[in-house]
């Protein structure tokens, strides 16, 4: 069966483990996945990931992270372009999630970023989710 919106797949997943309480959850890996897994670790959204190979296409292993009250780190995690519905920001149009608190992810031509690397930078590119 194939999957129409993998990325959506990935941040339910990560969603879902975070309700349960899970400690770790195994998303199926892709470059795009893998690149959102670096930026959540970099944006300290997650404990750690680990990229797991094995005879099909591998795996991505996300370690979630909770505070000293076992409350989740992450508070929100949701896909703002969809597959029907592509998002497309300019230098000028990046969004802010909860005026700074959170992170927006961007896909742009060097990689997936955070909303304040492309303002740094100067570059637009496709909004994939926010984090908060």
């Amino acid at each position: 069966m194939s999957m129409t919106d993998p990325i959506a797949d990935m941040l339910t997943r990560i969603r879902n483990a975070l309700m349960a309480k899970h400690d770790k959850v195994n998303i199926p890996i892709s470059k795009v996945k893998a690149d959102i897994a670096i930026l959540l670790k970099e944006e300290g959204y997650i404990k750690n990931y680990k990229l797991i190979k094995n005879k099909k296409q591998g795996i991505i292993r996300v370690y979630l992270k909770y505070d000293n009250d076992n409350n989740n780190i992450i508070q929100g995690i949701q896909r703002i372009s969809k597959p029907g519905n592509r998002v497309y920001v300019s230098k000028n149009r990046i969004p802010k999630v909860l005026n700074g608190l959170g992170v927006a992810l961007i896909s742009t031509s060097r990689g997936v970023l955070s909303d304040r690397t492309c303002r740094r930078e100067g570059i637009g590119g496709e909004v994939i989710g926010h984090v908060w």
